[in-house]
């Protein structure tokens, strides 16, 4: 009996770990924040991504049938397509807005062709633009090996173009640090009209990068998160050159 006792504890131990086991924190309305000074993980490169897929109750994916008749099927994930152009005309760009200690503040987003720069201010880079939400999404790197020069970065998600679909899409947002586990934020809340949502805030806080949830959908566009965060940058109506698939 010890023998089967061990067996069990050892396999009750990992799923009791769950965020250890995976390597990931994720943070919550109760769990808002992450010191990344204190996870060793403030240097470096930090990787920040943004993904999303169709919501399967949106796109006429199978229904599960009860649990009583079919005890096994809530060990099986349900299939999740991914979604095309025909379902739905959704772009989800990520952006960041940032304020060094000098005082010089920006954007670094698609929109425009504010790419950034990693090596020099705002130490801040997008790598591209994806339109279609494939399986790598969009990243922004952020050089923390300047950290002492970055005040605060707001990372924020917003749909390009006329299709609010916030409530279609499941989108996550990952903060892949050089060093230590990930950090992800799902935008899971149901805003069918929000055309932007302020995700995440980085600040230096003291010298201690601090990362906090925001997850504050609005229904107008980066100039609306801009008053909300009181950024005082100046805002124009932006374009996107046409996209090949």
């Amino acid at each position: 009996m010890g023998i089967w006792q061990d067996l069990w504890r050892g396999r009750s131990a990992d799923f009791d770990s769950g965020s250890a086991a995976t390597n990931s924190i994720e943070l919550t309305k109760r769990n808002r924040t992450v010191s990344l000074t204190k996870q060793g993980a403030a240097t470096g490169n930090l990787r920040i991504n943004l993904s999303w897929r169709m919501r399967t109750s949106d796109i006429g994916g199978p229904q599960r049938g009860s649990l009583l008749r079919h005890p096994f099927r809530t060990f099986k994930p349900e299939v999740v397509q991914a979604h095309t152009q025909s379902m739905v005309n959704v772009d989800l760009d990520l952006g960041v807005m940032y304020e060094l200690k000098d005082g010089s503040k920006g954007v670094v987003q698609p929109l425009g062709s504010f790419f950034g720069e990693l090596n020099g201010p705002p130490f801040v880079k997008l790598s591209g633009d994806d339109r279609f939400g494939s399986a790598s999404g969009e990243t922004i790197y952020v050089n923390l090996d300047h950290r002492e020069d970055i005040k605060r970065l707001l990372v924020f998600v917003y749909i390009y173009d006329q299709t609010p679909a916030f409530d279609r899409t499941h989108a996550i947002v990952t903060l892949f640090p050089s060093n230590g586990p990930r950090v992800e934020i799902s935008l899971d809340e149901r805003h069918p009209q929000a055309r932007s949502c302020a995700v995440v805030m980085i600040e230096n806080v003291k010298g201690e990068l601090i990362v906090r949830r925001e997850v504050r959908f609005v229904y107008g566009f980066q100039a609306e998160l801009d008053r909300l965060y009181g950024w005082g940058l100046q805002w124009g109506r932006g374009y996107k050159s046409k996209a090949a698939r």
